[in-house]
């Protein structure tokens, strides 16, 4: 992939753009006072924001492919790649930005909550979708921030009151995912029943024989989520891991195997694990017997 701008530190956008920089690790953009600016396909190694009313045709974000007015937020963690390739046009953005170094948070209150803030895994459709009022919210700390930026550490506590405003726009962008995601989730049977057809699909398929057991990243894929979004859903729907259920349906379709007559190692082939004892392992760490002994159980009934 053909990179235009490599962001290795907060402000290496603004410097691009021609924005001001107010702060050595941390950069706050307002597109409106921009102009038109040239479109840019970036690998970004910090954490990102970008707070747009309109995402230009054909934005990349993660590995996905975005359309004109498609979300309002996009969130980015060090190593993502996203943008736009630089196609010689120019647009008008609106919207904003903040940008701010890993460095910056080390030892902060932000960092042990980095892993609890899924917005920054987003895939394909998974764009944080605000309301006009959680726009303006984000928009307002947006602006208080940059304000505070701009006193260039003159006041007393300036440097916690930036890491303040930096955890509350983050806590604020992971209210928002919450709200979507149960409204997302409110819709999970429809989730769930494309799920278990991506399950029913993979051994139709005969993938397993190649790929072995179907995973959770494989999975989330199919259904465009990423892992932690998909989890997140089906862990809400149905009160256990994409992984634990991917072994019930696994253990379930074994059980069905071998009422069939299949052998152990032929349950084992065709179910996708490389050696039996994996199989069996599986399926007594979770029925709490050995195939052997469910399969003379049954026949005693």
């Amino acid at each position: 992939m053909m990179l235009d701008l490599y962001i290795d530190e907060a402000n290496d956008y603004a410097r691009d753009i021609g924005a001001p920089v107010y702060h050595p690790h941390v950069s706050v953009i307002h597109y409106d006072e921009m102009g038109e600016i040239r479109h840019t396909l970036n690998r970004i190694n910090c954490y990102g924001i970008f707070l747009q009313q309109e995402f230009p045709e054909g934005l990349t974000y993660g590995i996905g492919t975005y359309h004109e007015g498609d979300g309002s937020l996009m969130a980015y963690s060090p190593g993502q790649v996203g943008g736009k390739r630089d196609d010689g046009t120019r647009r008008q953005y609106h919207g904003w930005v903040l940008l701010f170094d890993s460095e910056y948070i080390q030892g902060s209150a932000i960092e042990p909550k980095l892993e609890g803030y899924h917005f920054f895994s987003y895939h394909s459709n998974e764009a944080l979708i605000l309301t006009p009022e959680e726009w303006d919210i984000l928009a307002q700390l947006m602006y208080n921030l940059r304000l505070e930026l701009r006193t260039q550490g003159q006041s007393s506590g300036h440097d916690d009151i930036v890491k303040n405003y930096i955890l509350l726009i983050l806590d604020y962008c992971n209210r928002f995912y919450v709200r979507q995601f149960k409204e997302m989730t409110a819709e999970g049977s429809d989730i769930l029943s494309r799920f278990q057809q991506v399950l029913t699909d993979y051994y139709v398929s005969g993938r397993q024989k190649t790929d072995g057991l179907p995973s959770v990243k494989y999975c989330a894929g199919e259904l465009c989520l990423s892992p932690g979004y998909f989890g997140d859903i089906i862990r809400d729907a149905l009160g256990e891991s994409p992984k634990d259920y991917i072994r019930g349906f696994v253990i379930m379709r074994a059980k069905n195997l071998i009422l069939s007559g299949m052998t152990i190692v032929q349950v084992a082939e065709e179910l996708g694990f490389e050696y039996p004892q994996h199989f069996t392992r599986m399926f007594k760490n979770t029925t709490g017997q050995t195939p052997r002994q469910f399969s003379d159980g049954q026949r005693k009934r």
